[in-house]
């Protein structure tokens, strides 16, 4: 009998004999319009379906015209008005490589799905009669969600709002919005002529702009508050809330903002644009590589010399209808899905316009670029775990969810180092800066949740603990993380997690109510403000695991610098400066490169950053 025969058997004798229980699947998506949810908007009457976990849905309202054709890589524009809507499925998802983790289960892993016609949005809430929605002094707070993957994958229907909404009595909106290649390009022969906002590239960051503008004019005909709008978004949707804190064309829109986490990367211009052998080199898929390939495709040119000359040589009317004719399979056929349906290109530009010329990093103290709006930060403690479970130089793996380790230790000690250099870019260094001005206004958490089976050989709670992402059920209060995820919910963890839910609930419905999650409900303990010198996260976790409690956690550079030059168990000197200059990739808005020199006196000086990046 094969290996992969015993293992099958022994699974399914496991699975056969109860000693974990797969989770019971979601209740179908309803459908069917009710009457008690027409509402009327200036856009036209709209009908949406009961929530699959109670209140009213509505499903895939378009919030821009489709950016098609001439309209790719334009700012967004307003929808067509319509008579009614039947606002019952939910929106195309955006292009994009198909991935569980992305949240589609119905394609093949890798297989191009979705459509550049994408640019919808749903909206959840409590159950009103029409007569009976909330008119403005008694509208609900809304809470508008950003959908994480790497900004190259994700959908909004992977995210349900309606136990959220009708639990916590607010208005939840999930949004589509441009991904990848088709969300962030930016090249000076694209859109020249036109305005800065046009030629900015952020065009995903562009729409998310437009539907909080949506959401203004519209929102109140749900019972929505325009006036009290939280943003909160998970990694890139993390980022991309960042991003909004900074955005001038956004400033407004909303009033507070919750990054799960995220982080502040964002491109140069240069990167986005130039040649990779620039004296100021672009990124392998910047925009001008992304012309040499398709030029030399289509047999334009016979080299890359002979296609770099003809670039120069062509009008910008030539560019933009080179690359608006280009079908979505063309442009993805230059990419390869790099694992989880993710890909290389660049995205989230420092234009100076739609975000700021300078690290998004460096502007959170500086009330001319940041939004002064309350702020809760966090991430997970093993966020690098869901990563490296998945890398073959860490593990074999079996069912694509059971890994045999190559060393344990290493992949222990590896995923703690980014995991906490996550939290200090993420949460601990925004937290310091944004408290400069936002003194008893900024909030963060650690989500510490480890409590998934053991399956056959392997303890899932230490292989990915609280791993990136799978704090989202919490906070959604409905855990449905695709097959794989899911194995991690059963009857035995119900009780705990379940608890757990309901306080992230409590305590996120209350941030976006008073700009502070307090008590909760009344009845949590007391989450407090940021304080340099006192209480900082509230770790987030089980009675059986310590419970909700604040902690004085901190993570510097120089801290986690030092531990790493003074571990023992890396195999080298290299793999030890590899493990810094990861640090100093994520933390180069205030360390970088100079920092990487400096550390241990300079011991890593004779391992060049770049090339130590490009192995990790």
């Amino acid at each position: 009998m094969s290996e992969c025969r015993v293992y099958c058997l022994a699974l399914s004798t496991v699975l056969a004999a109860g000693c974990f229980s797969l989770p019971l699947s979601p209740p179908p998506e309803p459908n069917d319009p009710l009457a008690e949810t027409t509402r009327d908007t200036s856009l036209g009457t709209i009908r949406g379906t009961a929530g699959r976990y109670g209140g009213h849905a509505w499903r895939g309202i378009p919030y821009a015209a489709p950016p098609v054709g001439p309209l790719r890589w334009r700012a967004p524009r307003p929808p067509a008005s319509w008579k009614q809507l039947e606002a019952t499925r939910f929106p195309n998802a955006c292009p994009q490589f198909a991935s569980a983790f992305g949240g589609v289960n119905d394609a093949p892993e890798g297989a191009l799905i979705g459509h550049e016609d994408c640019l919808g949005l749903n909206i959840y809430a409590p159950a009103f009669a029409p007569s009976e929605v909330p008119q403005a002094g008694d509208r609900l707070p809304v809470m508008f969600w950003i959908h994480g993957g790497g900004n190259t994958v994700g959908t909004s229907s992977f995210y349900d709002g309606s136990l959220l909404a009708s639990e916590q009595n607010v208005v939840v909106v999930t949004v589509n919005y441009r991904l990848g290649v088709l969300g962030w390009l930016r090249h000076p022969k694209l859109n020249a002529g036109l305005d800065a906002l046009e030629r900015s590239g952020n065009y995903g960051t562009l729409d998310l702009v437009f539907a909080l503008e949506w959401v203004r004019s519209h929102i109140g005909a749900f019972g929505g508050d325009p006036d009290n709008v939280t943003i909160f978004g998970e990694s890139a949707g993390g980022q991309n809330v960042f991003t909004l804190l900074v955005s001038p064309p956004a400033r407004g829109l909303f009033h507070r903002a919750i990054v799960q986490s995220g982080g502040t990367w964002a491109d140069t211009p240069a990167q986005a644009e130039n040649f990779v052998d620039d004296p100021d080199p672009g990124d392998p898929f910047s925009s001008g590589e992304l012309l040499l390939a398709f030029l030399l495709e289509r047999g334009s040119a016979d080299s890359r010399e002979e296609s770099k000359v003809l670039l120069a040589q062509m009008p910008p009317d030539d560019v933009s209808a080179l690359l608006r004719g280009l079908s979505v399979d063309e442009l993805f056929d230059v990419h390869r899905d790099g694992g989880l349906g993710m890909y290389r290109s660049p995205r989230v530009f420092r234009d100076g316009v739609v975000l700021p010329a300078v690290p998004i990093a460096h502007v959170l103290n500086d009330p001319t670029w940041t939004a002064q709006v309350p702020v809760m930060l966090g991430s997970n403690r093993d966020e690098q775990k869901l990563f490296s479970l998945f890398d073959p130089r860490y593990t074999t793996l079996y069912f694509d969810v059971l890994p045999v380790f190559h060393d344990s230790h290493a992949y222990h000690r590896d995923t703690s180092v980014v995991s906490r250099s996550w939290k200090l870019t993420g949460v601990d260094f925004p937290a310091s800066q944004l408290h400069q001005t936002l003194a008893g206004q900024v909030f963060t958490y650690r989500w510490d949740w480890d409590e998934q089976p053991r399956l056959l050989w392997v303890d899932m709670g230490e292989v990915l603990g609280a791993a990136h992402a799978f704090e989202i059920p919490c906070v959604f209060g409905h855990f449905d993380l695709g097959p794989q995820g899911n194995l991690g919910f059963t009857e035995a963890n119900r009780a705990g997690r379940e608890d757990l839910s309901a306080a992230m609930r409590a305590y996120w419905a209350a941030f976006a109510r008073d700009g502070s999650p307090g008590r909760g409900n009344g009845s949590l303990p007391h989450w407090t403000a940021w304080a340099p010198d006192g209480d900082r996260d509230m770790l987030l976790d089980t009675e059986a695991d310590g419970g909700l409690r604040m902690s004085t956690e901190f993570e510097t550079v120089e801290g986690l610098v030092g531990e790493i030059l003074a571990d023992p168990t890396y195999a080298s000197e290299r793999d030890r400066c590899r493990a810094v200059a990861g640090v100093a990739a994520d933390t180069d808005a205030f360390w970088g490169q100079e920092g990487y020199l400096r550390a241990g006196d300079g011991r890593c000086a004779g391992f060049e950053l770049q090339t130590l990046l490009d192995s990790w």
